[in-house]
């Protein structure tokens, strides 16, 4: 039988009194803090945002053992266990979490860890805004920000490892396409040659802002921080999963990486290996027009 969802979804006040009666209710609880975007100052709030909550526990195995405690969040449509088999990190007994989408549309990313543990995470500066703190273990935050999400400044290496680390990877594109091994040339893009994409892109929006700015996950902002025709084309390298749309994104990929690549080289006082990026795009120009029967390259 199919389960209705819910008309009303839960507001965000309703929500926070709950997660925070949990915590103060519960003796095995030590405190209670949020994370992730609801915690960044500037964010948009929307319906979709959700509750990256972690509860500070004494230790997590009676949570584990015993999950009808959850059940007080509400009503699930589907859910996951991230620290529960194939996908399980082993260390269940200093962190532990439960991912649920309930039916009135809200959704809480719940984790119980344990004091030490949440010590050691809270190096990485990540902003964070606690709910409550039963036993004052907690450190209040001096600021709330994204600063851990900036932008990192490139240093001159890694400006040359990207550029030729997408220059290179090209030519595995190539050869896929002449092939007509979509899969695998949709893995190369994605995965290897995309990224180094992303970075220099990045690095442009960091430039523009003087690396004060998160791009956000995925590059979801990048169309704030990007002038328009940048961003434009940056969308135009998404292709389409047949031959001829993938290798007319593959150089759009090529032009745009070229244009951004110089410019942030430019700012940054870094070298640019033109002849590198030249030779690139000539084997490509090439190998699009080669015969499918060729029996050489040249």
């Amino acid at each position: 039988m199919e389960r209705s969802i819910k008309d009303t979804m839960r507001s965000e006040k309703e929500m926070f009194d709950l997660l925070i009666s949990t915590a103060r209710e519960d003796e095995r609880i030590l405190a209670a803090y949020l994370e992730g975007s609801r915690t960044v100052p500037g964010v948009p709030k929307d319906i979709f945002q959700d509750y990256d909550l972690v509860y500070v526990v004494k230790e997590t195995r009676s949570f584990i053992e015993d999950r009808r405690w959850i059940d007080r969040f509400g009503e699930r449509l589907y859910m996951q266990y991230p620290d529960d088999g194939f996908w399980a990190s082993g260390n269940q007994d200093h962190c532990y979490g439960w991912l649920m989408q309930f039916v009135d549309g809200n959704r809480l990313d719940l984790h119980v860890c344990t004091l030490p543990y949440v010590k050691e995470q809270m190096k990485k500066e990540e902003p964070y805004q606690i709910l409550l703190d039963k036993v004052e273990c907690l450190p209040v935050p001096d600021e709330v920000s994204d600063r851990a999400y900036w932008v990192k400044k490139p240093s001159m290496e890694e400006f040359r490892a990207v550029c030729n680390e997408f220059w290179w990877c090209l030519n595995n594109v190539a050869k896929g396409l002449w092939r007509d091994e979509i899969p695998y040339v949709m893995e190369m893009l994605d995965f290897v040659i995309r990224p180094m994409l992303f970075q220099v892109i990045s690095w442009k929006a960091g430039i523009e802002y003087d690396f004060s700015i998160s791009v956000g996950k995925g590059g979801k902002y990048l169309r704030k921080y990007l002038p328009g025709a940048v961003y434009e084309s940056y969308l135009r390298t998404y292709p389409a999963g047949e031959i001829v749309a993938i290798w007319k994104s593959v150089f759009e990929m090529c032009t745009l990486f070229d244009t951004v690549a110089r410019e942030v080289g430019k700012n940054l006082g870094f070298p640019y290996q033109e002849e590198e990026a030249e030779n690139s795009r000539t084997y490509l120009d090439h190998v699009s027009r080669l015969p499918v029967d060729a029996k050489e390259i040249y």
